[in-house]
C-alpha cells in the first residue's frame, strides 16, 4: 500500500468523522460558488439504477421563498434560516422502462443506436416487473426517490471532504410542501415529486458529543 492511498484514506474516515447533521449554521459564512458546484457535480456524477438520473436538484436561495417553505418542514426551519445553501432533491415520477425521460437517457445521453435501445427497453421492462416497481405510481416513485439518496449521500460526503457541513432531512409534509412549489412554479406534479432535502454550510458550534457508531464487528457479517 501505497502513502498516497493511505493518505487518501485517512482523508475520507477523516471527513465522515467530521461530519455531523448541523443543526444551526453560521449565518455570517457563505460557501463560494466553486466550492458549491463541486458538491452539486458529486451528486451530478453518482450512479443510479439502469442509468435513470431521476434527480433535479432545487437549489433554494431566496430567503423570502425559504420562510414560506418553514410551515411545511417546520423540522428545517432553522436550517432554512440560517444555512448558506438549501437543496431540494426531486425524483422523477413515471419512471417506466418505456418512459419519455428513459427513452431520452438512453438516445441522447448514452448514445444507444435504435437496434439496441428495443432490446435495452425489454430488459428494462423485465426488471422492473420482476421487483414489483411497475405495480403502480407509488413504487415507481419509490423506485426512483430511492436513486436520489444515492446522490445525496455523494454530495454530503463531497461537503465534509473540504470542510462544509451539511443537515440530509425527511421532516416534511410532502403532499403541501409539493402543492406548494408547484403554485410557486418550481415544479410540476405530474413529472417530479419531492424525495428529500439537504442543507449545507458551515456550522455554527462544534458537536457537544462525539461521534458514536455501533462497533464494525457487530454490523458485518462475513459469510
Amino acid at each position: 500500500m501505497t502513502d498516497k492511498t493511505t493518505l487518501k484514506k485517512e482523508a475520507i474516515l477523516a471527513a465522515y468523522q467530521f461530519r455531523h447533521a448541523t443543526k444551526v449554521y453560521d449565518e455570517s459564512r457563505r460557501i463560494s460558488e466553486d466550492d458549491f458546484k463541486f458538491i452539486l457535480e458529486a451528486g451530478r456524477l453518482s450512479p443510479s439504477s439502469i442509468g435513470s438520473e431521476p434527480w433535479t436538484f432545487l437549489v433554494v436561495q431566496n430567503p423570502d421563498l425559504r420562510k414560506k417553505i418553514m410551515p411545511f418542514a417546520p423540522g428545517a426551519a432553522e436550517k432554512l434560516r440560517t444555512a448558506s445553501h438549501f437543496v431540494i432533491i426531486l425524483a422523477r415520477r413515471g419512471l417506466r422502462y418505456d418512459s419519455e425521460h428513459l427513452l431520452k437517457q438512453m438516445q441522447h445521453v448514452h448514445h444507444m443506436p435504435t437496434d439496441v435501445i428495443d432490446q435495452v427497453i425489454g430488459r428494462y421492462q423485465n426488471f422492473q416487473a420482476q421487483n414489483d416497481i411497475l405495480d403502480n405510481e407509488r413504487t415507481l416513485f419509490d423506485w426512483a426517490s430511492k436513486q436520489t439518496y444515492i446522490a445525496l449521500g455523494n454530495m454530503l460526503t463531497a461537503a465534509a471532504l473540504i470542510g462544509i457541513d451539511s443537515t440530509p432531512m425527511e421532516g416534511f409534509n410532502r403532499s403541501e410542501l409539493e402543492v406548494f412549489l408547484e403554485e410557486e412554479g418550481l415544479l410540476d406534479r405530474e413529472k417530479h415529486g419531492v424525495s428529500v432535502m439537504a442543507a449545507f454550510g458551515y456550522r455554527k458550534a462544534d458537536p457537544v458529543k462525539p461521534k458514536t457508531r455501533q462497533p464494525l464487528d457487530e454490523i458485518v457479517k462475513w459469510v
